[in-house]
């Protein structure tokens, strides 16, 4: 172990973030357990204030058992009576609530977003986030969750009775029967044991469905561009490259996200470097598999049937030619239509967004790192502190270019991810525009703000001692603070003077000479000004520092008349 600090930079990457001494990682969804409640008092330093009246809106029949949990928590809840296709319809629906959940049916684009002054969370009932941009939420400041464990066993259901589908022609014979035929001629199936499936996303739905594959004797492969070509063998599943198990694979599967690099995967290219009379599965996201590319193939009786129940553009439209393709099996993504699924994703959500909003908790989100309830333990007490210490190093510093966080003393239990973010995000909240811990690092960035920290190094007496510095074109200010005996500030500018930094305090440099005290104290005295505590500290360069904490702040006249004071020579209020 080194016996050193170790620095890093703070990057926008939530869920990529190296840590010491722990081990990395491996970048994907993270749901964290629940996280109990953060007392009362603390809420308002929070990521985001609670508020009495929070409003969710509904849209696309979330599961009333989600929903319930919201009226129980005091939330306002408002239901769409049907999907919302208009993004400008969309933004009127969003301008005056909290949250927005959605299934796959109402999109959120950017537009849609362009008066959500007060939304803090899009949930998307279920995996996929392809149909929400995320990005522009992101610059929002608005978190977006999904709930992917809640419809794992749904979906991979699907694609298994798909499977049988295909092996067996169903819905051919089911059509061919209720239109008074007996078609058994054409319709000779195949079996499934000692078949080769290829699985494409070895992650909870994928690795569901190659677990129920291998128990009707399949055998099963994988390829998934998300997991590393050391993960290899480890499994009981092998994994392949892509080219190997597409030209292996009997029945080929799909289970991956759509983003950039995943849309078309499968290529005309790609599915012509499958074995000669194999079957497509798509039963993950739309734009996945090249659909007129597919139709050719299907036609030419290279690829021998295909199930897909997922589209490029959905819903499906009627007069798409992949309709009239009799070796195409279509269902209107029902990869997620149970009962059980629809109740198990809405209360999923709901609990880890009236979490969020409730105490800092953050669990199913793809544009926050996640905070577990062990993490939470450790950080809640904290986030207060962070919040004040923002907003104060914003009143020193009005500019800053540079801000270096330093967590010293015992820090291996602190997950201090979310502790910076909320940091920053206070810090640039009082300039303009809307900064939450979202998009606080992005906002950083774009405003020139370098953010790094320092783990580890010596805590001064201290278990836990946390150390900004903070530079300016024209100053540079040190603030280091604690939560030994509460929070306060311990330290500034290298000048031992303790106050809480969520009170009103008065920050005072002076000429350090006798008197100075009294005068202060008489003359916010005479202004009706009540002093709860006075800090002083002596610079060593003929200078003092003092805090002065006040029952309430002070009248702008007041302060100019003190700061016009003979042996004051900067006064600042926090």
């Amino acid at each position: 172990m080194p016996a050193g600090p170790v620095s890093r930079p703070v990057s926008d990457a939530a869920s990529v973030r190296p840590r010491y001494p722990r081990s990395v990682r491996i970048p994907g969804p993270d749901v964290a357990e629940p996280v109990p409640a953060v007392p009362a008092r603390r809420l308002s330093a929070l990521p985001f204030p609670k508020e009495l009246a929070m409003k969710v809106l509904a849209c696309d029949g979330i599961h009333e058992d989600g929903l319930a949990l919201f009226r129980e928590a005091g939330w306002d809840v408002v239901v769409a009576p049907a999907p919302i296709k208009d993004p400008d319809v969309l933004a009127q629906a969003l301008a005056e609530v909290d949250a927005v959940l959605v299934r796959s049916a109402t999109q959120v684009p950017a537009e849609a977003l362009r008066e959500a002054r007060n939304l803090r969370v899009i949930g998307r009932a279920g995996a996929g986030v392809d149909t929400i941009d995320v990005d522009a939420a992101t610059a929002r400041g608005i978190a977006v969750m999904n709930a992917p464990d809640g419809n794992t066993l749904a979906a991979a259901e699907h694609a298994i009775s798909l499977l049988f589908a295909l092996a067996r022609h169903i819905p051919r014979a089911d059509a061919g029967m209720k239109a008074g035929e007996w078609p058994k001629a054409g319709l000779t199936g195949f079996e499934l044991e000692g078949k080769k499936l290829g699985v494409i996303g070895l992650g909870r739905i994928g690795g569901t469905v190659a677990r129920k594959a291998q128990g009707i004797g399949m055998e099963v492969a994988a390829h998934d561009p998300f997991l590393p070509a050391s993960a290899a063998g480890k499994g009981s599943v092998p994994l392949k490259t892509l080219d190997e198990l597409l030209a292996w694979a009997d029945v080929v599967t799909l289970h991956i996200p759509r983003t950039k690099e995943t849309t078309n995967l499968l290529s005309e290219a790609r599915m012509r470097a499958m074995k000669k009379g194999a079957y497509l599965i798509n039963a993950a996201r739309g734009g996945l598999v090249d659909e007129a590319a597919l139709l050719t193939l299907l036609e030419e009786g290279h690829i021998a049937g295909a199930a897909l129940d997922t589209f490029a553009t959905e819903p499906l439209q009627a007069d798409s030619p992949l309709r009239a393709n009799a070796k195409l099996i279509l269902t209107p993504h029902l990869g997620a239509s149970t009962s059980e699924a629809q109740q198990a994703v809405s209360t999923i959500l709901a609990r880890q967004i009236i979490d969020f909003v409730a105490t800092g908790a953050v669990a199913g989100c793809v544009n926050l790192p996640p905070l577990t309830a062990e993490a939470a333990r450790e950080v809640g007490p904290w986030m207060p502190l962070m919040s004040s210490l923002g907003r104060l190093a914003a009143r020193l510093v009005p500019a800053p270019t540079r801000l270096e966080i330093t967590y010293a003393g015992r820090t291996e239990a602190l997950d201090t991810r979310p502790l910076s973010r909320l940091l920053v995000a206070a810090l640039l909240g009082t300039a303009s525009g809307r900064v939450t811990p979202v998009n606080a690092l992005q906002e950083a960035a774009a405003r020139g703000l370098t953010v790094s920290e320092t783990l580890g190094g010596d805590g001064d007496g201290f278990d836990r001692l946390l150390k900004l510095r903070v530079v300016g074109e024209h100053r540079t200010r040190e603030i280091e603070a604690t939560l030994h005996r509460g929070p306060r500030v311990v330290r500034l500018d290298g000048v031992e003077i303790e106050f809480d930094p969520q009170a009103h305090v008065l920050l005072l440099r002076n000429e350090d000479r006798p008197g100075m005290i009294g005068t202060v104290g008489s003359q916010l005295g005479a202004a009706g000004v009540n002093i709860v505590n006075f800090a002083l500290g002596a610079a060593g360069d003929g200078q003092a520092r003092a805090a002065i904490t006040v029952d309430r702040p002070v009248a702008e006249e007041q302060l100019a008349v003190l700061r016009a004071t003979p042996g004051i020579l900067s006064l600042a209020q926090v």
